[in-house]
This record gives C-alpha cells, structure tokens and sequence, in this order.
C-alpha cells in the first residue's frame, strides 16, 4: 500500500492516467562546465515509458500545436554540483498568443509526490488553453519519477501481491506480515535505486526548478502547484523568495503537520468525501442502488470490507478484490465528483460478487495499466516521503493511535493509521517533521482551499497562507467537491485563477466560490 502520508497527484486522482517510470536514469556524467548555460534539445515527444504509464505519443493540442520534450541537466547531490548529473525529463508547448505578449514559462507540478508532469499536462491540455495564451505550458518528472532517475523497486508480479497484501492487520500474525512485506519492498528500493534514494527530497526538486527557471530563460519562476506540488512550490518559495513569480498552489497540503497529523487529516477528509457521496447518491430522484439512507450506504460499504477481509471476491482475473484493494479503490473514486458513479457501479456490483470496477479504480490508484505493468508512482512516492519525512513509526505506537484514526473515519482510519509503517526500515533517514515554507518578501501566491477536498482538508489552505508569511499567501476558498479547484470547471475558480496569472491581478483576500 502506498504511504498515505502525503496525497496522491490530483491529476491522477481525476483522469485516472498512469503515470511514471522503472529508468533509473543517472549518469556518470561529470558536471564541468556550467548547468545554467545548458542549451535544451528540444523534440517530438516519444511515447511514454512504462514507468510513465505506457501509451501514445501525446496527440497535438487543437490548432495542430505539438508538444515538446527535451532533458535537462541536474547535479544528482546539490551538495556537489560540480559532481555527477542526472537528467530531467521536461515537456512543453509553446505559447499560442502574440509572441510580443508572452509572460514566460508557466511550470506545472500535479503532485503525488511521484506523479508524471511528462505525461499528465498533455492530457489537461486543453484544460489550460487560457493560460498558453501568454506562456509556454511546461511540466517534467521531478527527480525519482519516470524518466527523471525514478526509483524502482519491485518487479509487476510482486506489485501485485504488494497492493493484495493485507494492510490492515487484525491480528499478530497479519501485523508481522504487513511489516516483512515492507522491510522488503524498502530493501528492494534501496537494492535497485540505492543511488538515487538520499537525492530525492523535495529541497532537491526545488532547486532543479530554479535550475529549469534559468535555463528556460526566465528571470521569476511561474508555478502551478496542485496537491503536493503545494509543497513542492512553498518549499521553493522558501528557497527562492525573490524568484517567486506568479504562482497559484491548488488542493493544499497543509505544511505545518507531521506524518500521523497529515494521516490523521486525510482520514477525516475521505470520512467527509464519503458522507458527501453517500448523501448525494440518496438524494436523487431515481433512488440509490446502494442504500436507502447516507448511513444505509456507509453501513453496507463498512460490510462489504468486513466480509472481504475474509473471503476476496473475483476483480480482474486472475485477482481477486480483497479489503485493501476495494478501500483504496473507494478512496481513489473520492478523488473527483467525477468518480462517484463509478464507485457507486462498483459497490453495486461488488455487492453481487464481481470486483472488477473496485479493483480497477484500486489499479489506477496504484499506478497499474491494463497490461499490468506498474508506473513507478509507489517507489517514487514512498522514495520522496521517506526522505523527506523524519518520523519513523512502530507498529505499537500506530496501534496506540488506532482509537483516534477510527473516530476520524470508521471506513479509512485503519488504512491510513497502518500506512505510516512504510518509511520503517528505509535506507534514508528523513530530513524534518514538516516542511518549512516561509517565504518573506516574496510575490503574492494564491492559495486555493477546496471544503470538499478529501485528500487536501479545506484547513491546509489558511495554515500554507499562515506559513508562507504576511503578505504573500492569498486565500480563496471553493465550496466544491473532490481534490483540487481549478479542474472543476468552476469559473469562478478559473477566472480568479486566469486573471492573476495573465494579468496579475490578485483576487481580494477570503474570495468565496461556489
């Protein structure tokens, strides 16, 4: 199970794309020379790697713009730069407006950690076609992901046991079970990627961005964080007060909590998103399939994990759905108000015998094509937590915790109290108990809290503007549903949004969207 410590990309969470990469990518080369006179070669964008999540090539932007990709250069120890390198696989497309109004590159980060910008910003395109009108999009596999040095671990056929496994021990004998599994999936991380593994924290990946910022030509970063990319963008801003461009974090990440405070929060986000899903499926018209009131349809989901914690039900052959597989394919179908048919389809086929919906959902979460191979979003993501996150948890200290994890959530608390075992045993230590984004003098940032956000609560938003310091977080808050704001489509969201970054204009402080 992946380390629930940090959310998912909220891009993944959306479209379900599968994303990243098993190259591990770094180079002997010797870093002579200067890194910021670097001259980007770029080209027609291959087809994703495996780790990337495999597919096409990314098809033209209407208008017939194509997308570019290029690698870019970057001391593998920025304690060293002069030592080796690795390379960072950037992509882009070019501003479509008048070139004598371009702004510069508009960086984007769609979170994880782990997750692919390689093969997520052709997929919301479009999404951002206001945006093109004065920059060139730009997005890259941060170091340890996909093309990037990314982390690999496991083999696909022991991924699949990996994410089959019970992550939810009853008993002694299952919480023994759960700890061997992890101690060897670390092993095989450290064994595979060894090289890479202390290079992964997100101060790294924020200085590779000041680094992109200079070789893209730019004088201020322009930065679209969304999910931990909220992290990765106040670590910058922290970094680089004085570099900060426009910049907008979506989907917040609260930056003050620990690892058990940031668990305990998504534990009390999901528990929200599902009330919300559970009352929204019963308030329509036609009835719910699912149940006849809110806690009709939560007490039957609650059974349905129960029994198949004892007996899985057949998902894609030759698997079969067990407890962990539905829970993280319930939470992955939280992500969206997009999802919530399908988790509703498979909730009511699962309650007939067939897995298969669930364990897709599951299957995406986690980063698995159809043809079962995995993209390297779990290594990556467990890589960057483990180094970023000092706290190492025993399995008795999170059975002291349980209480207050299943009060947060009767569904998830479990699931996500247990997933804070996964950096036991890592071969890196971590660097702090929570990132510092303090960020005095620099550009205002606006900070966009969604109420409905299960992965982000709607409270990291004012604790990241409380963080960042006076004067430079700016919050709006949208009343919605799902993980994120802009890719709502709410055009309140997107027009605050737009007209910052396009013309600079800050909203007023507290705007409320609906």
């Amino acid at each position: 199970m992946p380390n629930p410590s940090r959310p998912r990309a909220a891009a993944l969470a959306v479209t379900a794309v599968l994303l990243t990469s098993w190259m591990s990518g770094c180079g002997s080369d010797s870093g002579d020379g200067d890194l910021t006179a670097q001259k980007l070669d770029w080209k027609a964008c291959p087809a994703p790697s495996e780790a990337q999540g495999g597919g096409t090539s990314p098809s033209p932007l209407p208008g017939g713009a194509e997308w570019q990709c290029a690698t870019m250069k970057v001391p593998l120890d920025w304690s060293d730069p002069k030592g080796d390198t690795i390379g960072l696989a950037l992509i882009r497309a070019k501003a479509s407006g008048d070139p004598a109004r371009r702004i510069g590159s508009l960086v984007f980060n769609f979170g994880g950690p782990g997750g692919s910008g390689v093969a997520t910003l052709p997929a919301f395109g479009q999404d951002y076609a206001a945006l093109r009108s004065r920059y060139d999009l730009v997005s890259f596999d941060p170091r340890g992901v996909g093309r990037s040095a990314g982390v690999k671990c496991e083999s696909d056929q022991q991924l699949d046991r990996f994410f089959q496994q019970d992550a939810t021990p009853d008993d002694a004998a299952e919480q023994q079970t759960l700890l061997k599994n992890t101690k060897a999936f670390n092993a095989a991380c450290d064994k595979n990627s060894g090289k890479v593994l202390p290079h992964v924290r997100t101060t790294d990946a924020a200085r590779d961005m000041d680094l992109m910022r200079q070789v893209l030509g730019d004088d201020k970063l322009h930065y679209f964080g969304i999910s931990y990319g909220t992290e990765l963008g106040g670590v910058y801003a922290h970094l680089f007060p004085k570099n900060v461009g426009r910049a907008v974090f979506d989907g917040v990440v609260d930056p003050t909590q620990n690892v058990e405070q940031s668990s305990l929060g998504q534990a009390k986000g999901f528990q929200l998103a599902l009330d919300n899903f559970a009352k929204d499926c019963t308030a329509k018209a036609d009835g719910c399939p699912i149940g006849d009131s809110p806690q009709d349809v939560k007490d039957r989901i609650a059974k349905l994990l129960k029994d198949l914690d004892g007996k899985p039900i057949p998902g894609v052959f030759p698997r079969r759905l067990t407890q962990t597989a539905a829970t993280s394919g319930i939470a992955q179908s939280l992500y969206s108000k997009d999802f919530w048919e399908y988790l509703t389809e498979g909730l009511e086929q699962a309650y007939d015998g067939d897995g298969k919906v669930l364990m897709l959902l599951s299957d995406s979460m986690n980063g698995r094509s159809e043809n079962g191979q995995y993209s390297n979003i779990t290594p990556a993501n467990i890589a960057i937590n483990c180094a970023d996150d000092k706290p190492r948890y025993t399995a008795d200290y999170v059975k002291s915790k349980l209480p207050g994890f299943r009060a947060a959530s009767p569904l998830f608390g479990d699931y996500l109290a247990w997933g804070m075992v996964g950096c036991t045993d890592w071969a890196v230590p971590g660097a702090a108990e929570h990132p510092d984004v303090s960020a005095p003098g620099a550009a205002p940032i606006l900070v966009v809290g969604n109420t409905g956000d299960p992965a982000t609560p709607y409270e990291g938003a004012r604790a990241m503007v409380n963080a960042l310091g006076k004067g430079v977080g700016v919050q709006l808050t949208y009343k919605g549903q799902g993980h994120g704001a802009y890719d709502s489509k709410n055009k309140c969201v997107q027009n605050a949004v737009n007209s910052y970054l396009l013309q600079g204009t800050v909203p007023p402080a507290n705007t409320v969207c609906s």
